[in-house]
């Protein structure tokens, strides 16, 4: 499969890499939605992760969101991978014009990508909702119980949570890179979040790459299908 992924990047101009959590599992950072990932965690009897995750949660039960929120989505021994890098070196080489990612652990910029445009937002910035200053992740960690500003307020993360909308910039800019894109690479991700996943549709170019451990709904859609774990497929092909 590396040699068919390696021919379709070398015919391709511009590519466009879309990814989720299963990009950094080989991070050591867990996804959301297998046996062993993050939604398999509880943090009590009454409190399903997908609910913590929501604005509500943040809102009605802050204490309990940043406990369960430094535990689970907060990596900072995380270093990138072999997909990670291959997408950086890509750039370098001219051919991969953006990353649209999911994940919010900044692992694509530490491995050298300049065009990341992260749909659900990032750990690494945090700023005080009252008055506006930045923080880095470092505060949250260090932290006990809520962050606060040196004003007082609450310091939230830049993470798009449940029943918050996303960044419209970075949504018109993923959709003008899509549409725009030559070959599209879908990696690590099981396009069920939306609107997210939807934002595949915009791409209408020649090569559509699937790469995940187990199947999509674009499957079928598809011009090469890889079930090879990401860094392994990306790596290889990637010189």
């Amino acid at each position: 499969m590396s040699n068919e992924l390696a021919e379709v990047i070398a015919k391709s101009q511009r590519i466009v890499f879309f990814g989720g959590a299963g990009v950094s599992t080989e991070s050591g950072i867990p996804d959301f939605r297998s046996g062993k990932g993050l939604y398999q965690r509880w943090l009590g009897p009454y409190y399903p992760p997908e609910e913590i995750l929501s604005h509500n949660f943040f809102i009605s039960h802050t204490a309990e969101f940043f406990d369960y929120y430094r535990t689970n989505l907060l990596h900072p021994e995380a270093r990138p991978n072999p997909a990670h890098l291959a997408l950086a070196r890509l750039e370098e080489q001219g051919k991969l014009s953006a990353v649209i990612t999911q994940n919010i652990d900044g692992l694509h910029q530490a491995a050298g990508s300049k065009r990341v445009l992260e749909l659900h937002g990032s750990v690494l910035r945090n700023s005080c909702q009252r008055c506006g200053k930045s923080y880095p992740m470092e505060l949250i960690l260090a932290a006990e119980g809520i962050p606060r500003c040196e004003c007082g307020a609450t310091v939230k993360p830049d993470v798009v949570l449940y029943g918050e909308s996303l960044n419209m910039q970075v949504l018109d800019d993923a959709l003008e890179e899509l549409a725009a894109a030559d070959t599209l690479i879908v990696g690590g991700t099981s396009l069920v979040v939306q609107p997210a996943a939807s934002l595949t549709e915009a791409f209408t170019g020649d090569q559509l790459v699937l790469i995940n451990a187990s199947k999509t709904s674009m499957d079928s859609r598809a011009d090469l299908v890889i079930r090879e774990p990401i860094g392994q497929a990306l790596g290889d092909a990637v010189l």
